[in-house]
């Protein structure tokens, strides 16, 4: 139910912040081709129908003229415009259910090999890291990559294909003309959609696919609607406001599929926060002979601090079951570790927060003095693991194996901050490869 909730939500906020611009023409034409099969009581019989070369505005301010238009027109463009939701709605369901059942038989075929529980949730981290990869394409753009399914390349022949249907159909005075044009407008991609599409597949379920794509598209339902009302209401700046909203939802939606795999993520998002917060302390130093860190050191670093709440979460969910008196009732050293574990994420809350371009050129040069509590949340994060994980010490009965592995990430810590020394570089020779710091980290 939650889950169905922020689709919901993310379809409402979507739709202003998104669909406002990139629909809206698309509705605009929509209602000139309700105006074109006005109803029969306001067409006069003795006035010849329109040719196909007339334009669409001209049949407009032939048969209905905003001063002159009756309630029966007005009624009729009310139904068109249910209608045509209507249809689109159906499309999504219809897309969600498919995509439901296409993740269903891929979870079937891993069931009949053995692996359906690991593929199962294989899938749902998937699904869940693409999710929070959209929706911090939306809050910070720029900050990552399109994704390739997103480019207007890739979109490009099926925008082109799906338009020249909706044309035909459109030609078309049928009753059930203007939901057909609302399903093959349903079709039509674009970012938001995709992220709802993303976590429809990810359900492997056909019910409960369709019901993710239907909540998506019910939020969408009051701007597409009224679309007139809505774009003189808000202005671009709320509309943007909203469209960013839309992406902390996506987030929040990708965090709790993720949430949803098991005790599987709980070693996957430490470890995941861990490997991120290391490749951004090293993005710059190395920026000389790997390039591709820093350009993206920033997403790496609010991906450490988003995939250590996901952690906490886990952790206290699937370990403690919400009862976190059980911390008091645990080993000393369990304790020390979630205390250092607990440091390193409040160290990582301001840096995330301070992670816009923004609020860079507001604190100068304070703001690398600030970003460099980067260096022990990496220590303390480290000695959370080395203390609680369960393939270091945190492990009940040790072997050989476990102390091999604290030595395997004490030294790849260790390397990490050697490589942000300048004599580290020298000492081997390479100091023209060392990238100088400037004002940032």
């Amino acid at each position: 139910m939650p889950e169905l909730l922020l689709m919901a939500a993310l379809g409402f906020l979507g739709s202003f912040g998104h669909c406002v611009s990139m629909c809206g023409p698309l509705s605009v034409a929509f209602a000139l081709t309700a105006e074109k099969t006005p109803p029969a009581s306001e067409t006069n019989p003795s006035q010849p129908r329109a040719s196909r070369s007339e334009s669409k505005t001209q049949v407009l301010t032939r048969t209905s003229h905003p001063q002159t238009q009756s309630s029966a027109a007005r009624a009729h463009q009310i139904r068109f415009h249910l209608l045509l939701n209507l249809g689109r709605l159906v499309s999504y369901v219809l897309v969600g259910a498919v995509l439901g059942l296409v993740g269903s038989m891929v979870v079937a075929g891993g069931n009949l090999v053995g692996v359906g529980s690991a593929l199962r949730r294989g899938i749902a981290v998937f699904t869940g890291l693409l999710l929070i990869w959209f929706g911090l394409r939306q809050t910070c753009p720029g900050l990552l990559p399109r994704l390739p399914l997103l480019s207007p390349m890739a979109q490009g022949k099926l925008h082109h294909w799906l338009e020249r249907v909706m044309q035909q159909v459109s030609k078309g005075d049928r009753p059930w003309m203007p939901a057909a044009l609302g399903m093959a407008w349903g079709l039509m991609p674009c970012g938001f959609l995709f992220a709802a599409q993303i976590k429809a597949a990810g359900e492997s379920d056909p019910i409960m696919g369709a019901l993710m794509m239907g909540a998506f598209g019910l939020g969408t339902m009051p701007s597409m609607v009224g679309i007139g009302v809505t774009t003189s209401m808000l202005s671009g700046d709320r509309r943007s406001q909203l469209f960013r909203a839309g992406g902390w939802v996506a987030i929040a939606v990708g965090i709790l599929t993720l949430i949803r795999t098991g005790d599987l993520m709980v070693d996957y998002t430490g470890y995941g926060a861990l490997g991120c917060l290391m490749l951004a302390l090293m993005a710059r130093p190395i920026s000389r002979l790997w390039s591709a860190p820093l350009r993206y050191r920033r997403m790496l670093g609010v991906a450490s601090f988003i995939l250590s709440v996901a952690h906490v979460i886990h952790r206290i969910e699937h370990t403690w079951s919400w009862n976190l008196d059980a911390f008091f009732f645990m080993p000393v050293q369990y304790q020390q570790g979630i205390v250092l574990g607990a440091i390193a994420l409040f160290l990582l809350l301001p840096l995330t927060l301070t992670s816009f371009d923004r609020i860079q050129k507001q604190l100068g040069h304070r703001w690398r003095r600030l970003h460099l509590l980067s260096i022990p949340a990496l220590i303390l994060t480290a000695l959370h693991c080395i203390l609680v994980g369960s393939s270091f010490l945190g492990r009940i009965q040790l072997a050989w194996w476990n102390y091999a592995l604290v030595a395997v990430l004490t030294g790849s810590v260790l390397a990490v901050l050697a490589v942000r020394q300048p004599w580290m570089w020298a000492l081997f020779s390479a100091r023209e490869n060392y990238a100088k710091p400037s004002e940032d980290v």
